[in-house]
């Protein structure tokens, strides 16, 4: 049976780290790091994930700047709210969910964040420098962030390994993938024009799947002692739940348990250190500029 990385425990650990250091610089500089979040609509992963930011946000003594905007809003008007954020000295880092609505142009939106605010590491410049031997961005996504720092703090060793990462999206197939290059792992990359992903999955040490495919990962695909990290949150119906739906993974954890060697489990993964990564990119961000203009 595979050793279950509890999420929630390591990122409780690195919460700690994080309200000591806020602490710190609240007693020094009399003043605390700011997140803003801006969601635009309501779908409900997203919604769930932010609800999550406010919380944690709020334990760990980070201002939360909350900027809810209705789904059919205007691109320039999102990318005006983007420009007063980037204004504002007490707001350290700026978070746009994603996805977002088909008629608003992902790209220019990120673009448009302070590079210096940039706490979830997709600023063009940022992942330009994540694809770059010997760069380093200002800030690494929150997401990939999290599994590495999951598979580090678990004992898995990445350098020299075979890891597969299972999607290939901006938000988190590939910096993962970049990510574990980084960390000297041979990478290969499965997306929804690989033929035959089970026998490449086969091989893989370690697993990463970002597919947003319920339970597609089967646990005949997973060699035994494997590390799998399943960052899927697919919402699927339950009548039996009062929402009205569960959470599910990319992979059939159940299955997969009895193969692999370490296995998130979903929900209680990948989620609460994808927040806390975020948090303590908020705090880098905070301590570059305060301690700059101090």
């Amino acid at each position: 049976m595979a050793t279950v990385i509890d999420g929630k425990v390591v990122a409780q650990t690195i919460r700690s780290e994080i309200a000591d250091e806020v602490r710190l610089l609240a007693q020094k500089y009399g003043k605390v790091p700011g997140l803003a979040v801006v969601i635009v609509g309501s779908r409900k992963d997203s919604q769930s994930y932010v609800g999550m930011k406010r919380k944690a946000c709020a334990e760990l003594g980070i201002k939360s700047f909350d900027v809810d905007l209705p789904e059919q809003i205007s691109q320039a008007e999102l990318i005006k709210q983007v420009h007063e954020l980037n204004d504002n000295t007490d707001v350290h880092g700026i978070l746009v969910q994603l996805p977002l609505p088909k008629h608003i142009n992902e790209e220019k939106v990120l673009s448009e964040i302070s590079l210096e605010k940039d706490v979830d590491g997709f600023h063009p410049l940022n992942i330009g420098k994540l694809a770059m031997k010997g760069r380093d961005p200002l800030f690494l996504p929150c997401t990939p962030k999290a599994c590495l720092e999951l598979l580090q703090r678990s004992g898995v060793t990445i350098k020299g390994k075979k890891a597969v990462v299972v999607g290939r999206s901006n938000i988190v197939g590939l910096p993962a993938s970049l990510l574990l290059l980084k960390a000297d792992a041979t990478v290969t990359i499965v997306h929804s024009h690989t033929s035959q992903p089970e026998n490449i999955i086969r091989e893989a040490d370690i697993v990463i799947a970002a597919a947003g495919q319920p339970k597609m990962i089967k646990g005949s695909w997973i060699k035994p002692g494997a590390a799998v990290i399943d960052v899927g949150t697919n919402a699927v119906d339950d009548p039996t739940r009062k929402s009205g739906y569960r959470l599910v993974g990319d992979v059939d954890f159940e299955e997969a348990s009895k193969t692999a060697g370490w296995i998130t489990p979903v929900p209680g993964g990948v989620g609460p250190m994808t927040v806390t990564m975020l948090l303590k990119n908020t705090l880098e961000g905070a301590k570059r500029y305060i301690e700059q203009s101090n």
